[in-house]
């Protein structure tokens, strides 16, 4: 196992539940800092009923309240039946995930930074930069966006920038920056026109393709906004900390926090926003998480994603041992994927390019959810776990009909679309 994140830590303890050897490789020792909004659907808890007890190690935060504002001031609470959203702090989640891991029997190696990987016939090899080399008759390579065993084996020569969201944020303590209102998860969507972007979102329908949010944590706060890296290379004129700064100058003037930007406690980052990889694998090795690309297009949530993406390539790992000629290996969890997750992070991204196409397609959105239509309703009861994303499709199709005409439309149109090629997008992009 290659990361120990969230998909690594969730693929080492199935496989080691299942009584499986299990090797889990991290760069870091934990806990350590991971740059995240920290928030995860609560149907991770129905997911993984597993997690729920352990959860009783660290601080977290149930929120039921959502606060969505639109670019031209439009805006709308939405309140659920039961908690949505759990708020954690990856610097004790992720360790959790790995206590879990390592209490079911995988074993943790840390300080390994891993440069290196090649398949053989028998296994893959994985090499570190101080030397030290590998072996496993399977490898799942959870090491992130800018996984380094995808692209040794060839499965991502990196990521398109309209691919990829700069995520500019930091995870403050309430003592130095608090938000007024600690139980509502607030998020701003084509967030940018008067605060450091210029070109399509002052132009036309068009909006900045970006978003703020405020992610409110028991005793932090997470304040940040992101933008495609595209846009923000194209039209913000703004150094990624100097967009942050005025960013909650600007809520602390609107009378939403209190307190100042804290620079030190800032980390910008990139999130894969394009929708899984086509090639999820290769022989024995799988990509889980964000080095496979799955994020969520319009919320950036990845947690949930990453933890089921690790579980299934635990299971497809799992359903052919003892491996010998693991010829189905990809085909299974591909499949697996596609069952799940895969319609649900593929059509994100359409929605997400949908919504930003045109500012009134954001204000209809947020309408909707303010006169609380039946749709908003069943996306809830998918946050909470009481509803699946297939039923959700069917439901769009009733309740939103020209929308969802959009969006098998732009479904279709992409199967005929070639990617696009992909850039030397690198952590550099992030501290530019």
């Amino acid at each position: 196992m290659v990361g120990a994140g969230p998909a690594g830590a969730t693929a080492a303890r199935s496989l080691a539940a299942a009584g499986v050897t299990v090797t889990l490789l991290d760069r870091s020792n934990f806990p350590r800092n991971k740059p995240c909004g920290g928030g995860i659907t609560l149907r991770v808890l129905k997911r993984f009923p597993w997690l729920e007890a352990p959860l009783g190690r660290i601080a977290t935060h149930r929120l039921s309240r959502l606060y969505l504002e639109g670019p031209g001031g439009e805006s709308a609470i939405v309140t659920s039946k039961t908690a949505a959203v759990l708020m954690i702090r990856r610097f004790e989640f992720d360790a959790l995930l790995v206590d879990l891991a390592v209490e079911a029997g995988a074993r943790l190696i840390t300080g390994v930074d891993i440069v290196q990987a090649a398949e053989h016939e028998s296994g893959v090899v994985v090499g570190a930069r101080d030397g030290r080399r590998f072996a496993a008759p399977c490898v799942i390579a959870a090491d992130g966006v800018h996984s380094v065993v995808a692209r040794r084996l060839g499965l991502n020569a990196g990521w398109p920038e309209t691919a990829v969201a700069l995520d500019m944020m930091e995870e403050t303590s309430r003592r130095d920056l608090r938000d007024l209102d600690p139980s509502t998860l607030w998020v701003s969507y084509g967030y940018g026109a008067e605060d450091g972007a210029q070109g399509p979102a002052d132009d036309g329908a068009r909006v900045a393709e970006g978003y703020g949010y405020i992610f409110p944590k028991r005793d932090h706060v997470n304040i940040g906004v992101g933008y495609v890296l595209d846009y923000y290379r194209r039209s913000v004129d703004a150094a990624p900390y100097e967009v942050q700064r005025r960013f909650v100058d600007r809520l602390r003037e609107r009378g939403i926090v209190d307190g100042e930007s804290v620079r030190q406690n800032f980390t910008p980052f990139l999130i894969p926003i394009g929708g899984p990889l086509k090639r999820l694998g290769r022989g024995r090795v799988l990509l889980a998480g964000d080095a496979g690309g799955f994020v969520n297009g319009v919320t950036a949530e990845g947690i949930y994603y990453a933890m089921v993406s690790g579980d299934l390539a635990a299971r497809s790992i799992q359903s052919l041992s003892p491996i010998r000629r693991p010829a189905s290996l990809v085909r299974r969890y591909e499949r697996a994927c596609r069952r799940e997750i895969g319609a649900e992070l593929q059509e994100s991204v359409l929605i997400q390019r949908d919504l930003f196409a045109d500012r009134r397609r954001i204000s209809q959105a947020i309408r909707g959810a303010s006169r609380r239509s039946p749709l908003v309703d069943r996306i809830l009861e998918v946050a909470i776990g009481d509803l699946d994303y297939r039923r959700l499709r069917r439901q769009m199709f009733i309740h939103a009909p020209r929308f969802s005409a959009r969006l098998a439309y732009a479904r279709l149109r992409s199967l005929f679309t070639p990617r696009p090629r992909p850039h030397a997008v690198n952590r550099a992009h992030a501290g530019n």
